[in-house]
């Protein structure tokens, strides 16, 4: 028997970096994210030999490990073995030769919460194969203990959130990991022409997280007044886009995207650069009414906010710097697992 996982990417329109501590511990957070037909997927196989055999088949990555209790974190796939490990230590993974393969279908640093997401799909895998049961809230919260607590991994928590609840949903982030997810009840006709102006693009570079989300947190720590200001008033744009999505106010997108990317951009040194700034602006020229980068910056995939029929012309114009554009729907659901 195999047993299977999957959990969509998101994109994130309004908030981001509000739910990353000390920021969201302090003041509370807000974002509004909606997951895409993007998915990271896990499956599991029991094997007979006492081993523990992990891959990667999008990153042609494979380590093969003798049956133990505790995995080594160096660096190499260690998303699986942070599960492995957590699970053997609260009892809930018997000790049976064990294969599990992953893949993500984006690249790792792209901005659509990757890791995190992979890191669901792995638990639901596991859950799957374990016979474990996990409510909604459990599993995004344990995969955000696991990544961020664990294995010592910079970054927020809304990923986990998205990957596991699926849907469009405004997340609100509190003190002691209290997280409140509010699915929205988006009008049909609302989500499908949101769908088709926004358009994500590739900007075929990826990026380190981390040390932008470092950063930004250190600024929070020495009360830099400009990168919290910035984060007050991108708290205050995910409200903007949520009162705008649910009553079909979409033309006004592309501001409330502009709004939020210029004030993001005062949080942390790096989230943009010469690159994306010259990206930004041939979207905008070519009819783009305002945009963003997804995820933490530096890189990655971003979005652009394209009214009437002008998706079409910005497309063609960011295609000729090298990017791609990227084809996607928005999905309802969130993480699934089966077995096969």
């Amino acid at each position: 028997m195999v047993y299977r996982s999957k959990a969509p990417l998101r994109i994130g329109l309004a908030g981001g970096g509000t739910d990353v501590s000390p920021y969201s511990d302090l003041y509370g957070g807000a974002i509004l994210n909606a997951t895409i037909s993007l998915y990271a997927r896990a499956s599991i196989e029991w094997l007979d030999e006492p081993i523990v055999q992990i891959e990667a088949t999008d990153r042609s990555e494979m380590v093969t490990l003798p049956l133990a209790d505790i995995l080594p974190i160096n660096g190499e796939l260690d998303l699986v073995k942070g599960v492995y490990n957590r699970l053997k230590r609260e009892g809930k993974l018997p000790s049976r030769g064990i294969r599990v393969r992953t893949e993500v279908d984006a690249p790792a640093g792209s901005g659509l919460g990757t890791s995190s997401t992979l890191m669901v799909a792995i638990l639901g895998a596991f859950a799957e194969a374990c016979k474990l049961s996990y409510g909604e809230y459990d599993l995004a919260h344990l995969a955000y203990e696991i990544e961020r607590k664990d294995l010592g991994l910079a970054g927020g928590k809304q990923d986990q959130y998205a990957a596991t609840f699926g849907g469009v949903n405004f997340m609100e982030f509190y003190a002691d990991d209290k997280v409140i997810v509010n699915p929205l009840r988006v009008k049909p006709e609302y989500l499908d022409e949101l769908e088709n102006n926004l358009l994500l693009y590739y900007s075929d570079t990826s990026r380190e997280s981390a040390r932008i989300i470092a950063v930004q947190q250190k600024n929070v720590h020495d009360k830099n007044t400009r990168s919290i200001e910035a984060m007050h008033q991108l708290k205050q744009q995910a409200l903007q886009m949520k009162e705008a999505l649910l009553q079909g106010e979409l033309d006004s997108i592309g501001d409330i995207l502009d709004f939020g990317f210029q004030q993001k951009k005062q949080m942390a040194e790096g989230i943009s650069n010469d690159w994306l700034e010259q990206i930004y602006e041939t979207a905008r020229k070519a009819g783009a009414s305002g945009g963003k980068i997804s995820g933490a910056g530096g890189g990655g995939f971003m979005i652009f906010y394209c009214p009437a029929n002008t998706r079409h012309a910005v497309a063609e114009s960011l295609t000729r710097l090298g990017g791609r554009v990227q084809s996607y729907q928005f999905t309802g659901s969130g993480i699934r697992s089966w077995t096969a």
